[in-house]
């Protein structure tokens, strides 16, 4: 056999091979279709809850020890990989100082130790479940925390009429995903415990779509030119409360914070 046979009898075998090992390879999984709603659109209806550290810190963070050293492991910070993809925010150079000196004194300036709404998209991933409830024209999202919510309007153009602390969401299907455009925040609210901020120009634009029965993917674009130097992301998996009385239960933390917010004020 000439050399320019070989070649070519390696090479034919080499196709059949390929041929027969491709053949014999899983089908890629169909994309998930979540049930419908009467009205035609994914049904992602239910009680939902994020599963990791962001609230602590949305960036990638080690553990480190809580704000009340004689509790010692008890509330101490907790590691965790980060949310945010790229794994760093983009902050203008001038506003880290203002994120620094936030984490150093978040147990005082945190609007989340005085019972505030924790805005958009914070409310998603602090250690509280949230509910979904679907409509023909709205969406109901109601979070545990403070008995906080919002109403996503549907297909809508509806102007905000003021700032919220909860911002202003107009909501719109791309297929299987809700996408959720946010705006008019309160400045005053927090991405996480570690001081990450924002501004009153601050936009989100929101996406979950059902990956499985029990898991939505969530992804938030974060918009704010007068603190970052451009868009960025954070995503993660939510999960089904699966529990056969799974509900969200009463936590109106405002009466935890009076003290701290008003104790001087009492009279002696």
């Amino acid at each position: 056999m000439t050399h320019g046979a070989r070649v070519a009898s390696a090479v034919l075998s080499a196709l059949i091979l390929g041929s027969a090992l491709a053949a014999c390879a899983p089908a890629a999984p169909a994309a998930y279709r979540a049930p419908r709603t009467p009205e035609g659109t994914p049904d992602i209806g239910g009680i939902w809850q994020a599963n990791n550290t962001a609230n602590w810190n949305i960036e990638a963070h080690p553990a480190k020890p809580g704000p009340v050293f004689t509790l010692g492991a008890a509330f101490s910070v907790p590691p965790g990989l980060g949310v945010v993809e790229g794994d760093e925010i983009p902050y203008l150079p001038e506003a880290v100082a203002k994120r620094n000196a936030n984490g150093a004194s978040w147990t005082t300036l945190d609007p989340e130790i005085k019972c505030f709404m924790p805005g958009i998209p914070r409310a998603t991933y602090m250690p509280y479940p949230f509910q979904i409830v679907q409509s023909a024209d709205n969406i109901l999202m109601t979070y545990e925390f403070g008995s906080t919510s919002r109403i996503v309007r549907m297909n809508s153009q509806e102007k905000s009429p003021a700032p919220a602390w909860m911002g202003w969401s107009l909501g719109r299907w791309e297929r299987e995903t809700l996408v959720i455009d946010v705006i008019d925040h309160m400045e005053d609210t927090w991405f996480d415990r570690a001081g990450n901020y924002h501004s009153d120009a601050l936009k989100v634009t929101e996406r979950y779509t059902a990956i499985d029965a029990n898991t939505l993917h969530y992804e938030a674009t974060v918009e704010d030119p007068k603190v970052f130097s451009k868009p960025w992301k954070m995503s993660m998996p939510l999960y089904r409360r699966r529990e056969p009385n799974a509900r969200l239960m009463e936590y109106k933390c405002v009466e935890f914070a009076e003290e701290l917010m008003y104790g001087h004020l009492r009279k002696k």
